[in-house]
């Protein structure tokens, strides 16, 4: 077998067979296989495409190129959830809490953010002293004991999935559903859960823009996980607008804060229970996904999901009095309000456009290894379909860096639009695949 043949069958639309599948990804993970080889496959991945059984062998192959989490230490059925990325996207920071005071055990890895989404490892750090890195045994004792435990990812997952995807970054591969797939879900399988919720995201704000390219990419997903023994359950949501109203780390905690307290805005609200609700479901510890919804919306109004958070933080070496004093988060020392400059109706705010905004506050990074400012972020004090006025606040812009801040709050005013009629709102939960 040589990578020679393997191109050429691809690019002549072969089938690609499992012992093939398994041979150029191990080549490549221990570079025995060069770039140049591997680039020239991908393109023809990219152009002839792969059949689900092929796109389950790359995913199977990718999981297994490093460790693979074993959970069973844990008690229960453990459930993970996933977004495919978005602006404003705290969820986590609410759906785990819920899902966990209901009973279900949440172990779960989350990543750093890149470009205009961000990630819920940097989100965690904005508390002050928590740890995104603990020792194996300290994760499934936390696990066990008060049921959540969020941690950084190791590297050790799925090696083969992080150094083929940096090569598709830079050889115009990325846009590919096999491949997408089986990078996103390669690294869920590893990570050892039970079952996976997935998030998947379409619109402006979106990796996915289109409603029928999520689903495509969901029931994709969703066919593998179950390939493998895990539930496996997506929901399609909107992101034509951000998220909430806040973008940015210590802004995004704040408002999944807020929201446990029932506090939070709607749309943030809705998800989260949506959510929590499936992870309950899919956890056995309700009938239907239903039941499931009404014990999250349970556990918000009596205040136990924001107890499960304040001993997560404490849990992970954080200050749990943060979720009463918001002092104690990150400070910013310069602020820019976005300010409408006609009256309507907010026709429009364009997510993508917010996140760069919220990136280049400070909040977000270019590269993995920029620096972040933690209080850096944009806030949203109108959304679509909201009234507005001549001379309102659409938008504040917060941060550290005055010139950062400045520049920030011009590339947020370009994301608005104001109209003379009201908007129809999009459906925020487009569609649940089972």
């Amino acid at each position: 077998m040589n990578m020679n043949d393997l191109i050429g069958k691809k690019r002549d639309g072969g089938k690609l067979s499992q012992e093939e599948i398994e041979y150029f990804v191990k080549g490549y993970t221990d570079g025995s296989i060069p770039d140049y080889q591997m680039s020239a496959l991908l393109m023809a991945i990219y152009f002839q495409k792969m059949d689900k059984e092929e796109t389950f062998h790359l995913t199977r192959a990718m999981k297994q190129s490093g460790d693979v989490i074993d959970l069973s230490a844990i008690n229960g059925i453990k459930v993970d959830k996933h977004s495919t990325g978005g602006v404003g996207d705290k969820t986590t920071l609410v759906v785990a809490p819920l899902a966990a005071a209901c009973g279900v055990p949440i172990a779960k890895m989350s990543g750093r953010g890149l470009g205009f989404t961000g990630g819920t490892v940097d989100k965690m750090e904005a508390i002050p002293g928590f740890q995104t890195s603990i020792e194996a045994d300290k994760f499934i004792r936390q696990v066990n004991s008060i049921g959540l435990s969020v941690i950084g990812q190791t590297a050790h997952i799925a090696p083969a999935d992080k150094k083929i995807y940096a090569l598709r970054d830079v050889t115009a591969t990325v846009d590919n559903m096999s491949l997408i797939s089986s990078s996103i879900m390669s690294k869920k399988l590893a990570s050892g859960s039970d079952a996976i919720v997935l998030d998947v995201k379409c619109g402006d704000g979106a990796f996915m823009e289109s409603f029928e390219d999520a689903c495509t990419l969901g029931k994709m997903m969703v066919e593998i996980g179950n390939a493998d023994h895990k539930r496996t359950i997506a929901v399609i949501t909107d992101m034509n607008q951000p998220l909430g109203r806040a973008v940015g780390n210590s802004l995004e905690v704040m408002e999944a804060i807020d929201t446990l307290k029932g506090e939070g805005p709607q749309d943030i609200t809705e998800l989260s229970l949506t959510l929590a609700g499936i992870m309950i479901y899919a956890g056995g510890r309700a009938e239907s996904k239903e039941q499931g919804y009404e014990m999250a919306e349970k556990v918000l109004k009596n205040g136990e999901a924001l107890k499960k958070l304040a001993e997560f933080i404490e849990g992970q070496g954080g200050n749990p009095e943060i979720v009463n004093d918001y002092a104690l988060f990150p400070q910013h020392t310069c602020i820019k309000d976005v300010i409408c400059h006609n009256s309507g109706y907010v026709n429009q705010i364009a997510a993508k456009a917010i996140g760069l905004a919220s990136q280049h506050s400070g909040a977000g990074r270019a590269t993995k290894e920029d620096s972040i400012d933690l209080s850096a972020g944009v806030y949203l004090h109108k959304k679509v379909g909201d009234t507005v006025e001549k001379g309102e606040i659409l938008a504040t812009v917060y941060g550290t860096d005055a010139e950062k801040v400045e520049r920030s709050a011009e590339e947020a005013e370009k994301a608005f639009s104001v109209s003379a009629v009201k908007p129809e709102q999009d459906e925020l939960i487009k569609m649940i695949i089972i």
